[in-house]
């Protein structure tokens, strides 16, 4: 995937990637070649983080919220 990319595109991305292991399998072979797909644990992974990225983007609900500690009294 391309540094191009914004966080939707390389959601899409990697849904397509997983879809294609879900419908086509994790491996397969032409002739006598084999070939692996991503592994699926670092695409879940990769879903969850775009998803959270997305989410966080989108939502400005902490985008101007300060945290204050007051230590005794």
């Amino acid at each position: 995937m391309g540094k191009d990319l914004t966080a939707e595109q390389r959601l899409i991305e990697v849904n397509n990637a997983i879809s294609n292991i879900l419908v086509g399998g994790q491996s397969y072979k032409i002739g006598s070649r084999s070939l692996t797909r991503a592994d699926l644990d670092t695409l879940l992974a990769m879903q969850r983080d775009l998803q959270a990225q997305l989410a966080n983007q989108n939502d400005g609900l902490m985008d101007s919220t300060y945290l204050g500690v007051f230590d005794g009294r």
